[in-house]
């Protein structure tokens, strides 16, 4: 590894002669344990100028503005724009519709910040879906299959299992909803699951409208956390497809973001390579 120039300069100052062997060695190894981390940064997965490392794909009409979607194009459903100076991924969200990487990942955190426009058509409604794979269009005629980590007003944090995906999640009873809460014996969602398709989230973390959120996406192996705003509100276990009914292994996928209903913006979008998950979750 090729040390940038002050990190020469800290190891001149700190040559043997003016300490103890011991503890030169513990700050030699404390500075390579920072370079490594710096190393291990988050990368961002917009280039901030175009979207040619994604695929868009627009789908079905929003109920009552089936002209939006006449008139829809990849570039006017998906943009970068330019907001108080920073680069932005709008979405306009006037009819279904869908970005995707174009690569898929594995083991890894992700973080997005995303806020609420002005424009609403039907309701405040988004999603952040990973594990995606397959063809756009099995879900709802839009989506491809994949687990969706809820972005709509009021859900943020829910999973969604969308088209021929499949989770176990502990839950508890409230009402129609499953609800998740640690510690519980996990349901199966999916189609023609006990659970169902969707489970809650445990609490409401979601910021004003107009505010920006902040949303951690944590996959490692068969498992994937949700936390929002710094808390987690949501754990899928042994994620998988349905592949004639039957679970299969799914532990990576391509990354879609959703136009569902109303205007959003992105920011900040980022990922990394994990192998454990942080302490505490």
């Amino acid at each position: 590894m090729k040390l940038p120039w002050f990190s020469k300069a800290v190891f001149f100052l700190l040559k043997p002669r003016f300490m103890t062997k011991n503890l030169f060695l513990t700050l030699t190894l404390a500075l390579l344990c920072s370079l490594q981390v710096d190393a291990q940064k988050m990368k961002p997965i917009f280039n901030g100028k175009n979207l040619s490392n994604w695929d868009v794909y627009i789908g079905s009409a929003l109920k009552g503005f089936e002209n939006e979607k006449t008139l829809a194009t990849p570039e006017s459903v998906f943009s970068i724009v330019e907001q108080d100076g920073e680069q932005l991924l709008h979405i306009a969200g006037n009819v279904n519709a869908s970005i995707a990487t174009k690569k898929a990942y594995k083991n890894y955190h992700l973080r997005i910040e995303f806020k609420w426009g002005e424009k609403v058509y039907t309701t405040r409604n988004s999603g952040l879906l990973y594990h995606s794979y397959g063809p756009f269009g099995v879900g709802i005629d839009t989506w491809m299959s994949s687990i969706e980590f809820q972005l709509m007003h009021d859900n943020l944090g829910d999973a969604y299992m969308m088209a021929d995906t499949y989770a176990e999640i502990p839950v508890v009873a409230s009402g129609s909803d499953q609800v998740y809460q640690t510690g519980k014996s996990p349901l199966p969602f999916g189609n023609e699951q006990e659970g169902g398709k969707i489970a809650r989230k445990d609490q409401d973390r979601e910021k004003k409208i107009g505010e920006w959120n902040t949303l951690d996406l944590y996959c490692i192996g068969q498992k994937a956390i949700h936390v929002v705003n710094g808390v987690k509100v949501m754990e899928c276990q042994n994620t998988c497809k349905l592949v004639d009914g039957i679970p299969q292994p799914l532990n990576k996928g391509k990354i879609q973001l959703q136009s569902e209903g109303a205007e959003l913006y992105i920011r900040k979008a980022a990922i990394k390579k994990i192998k454990s998950f942080p302490e505490g979750l």
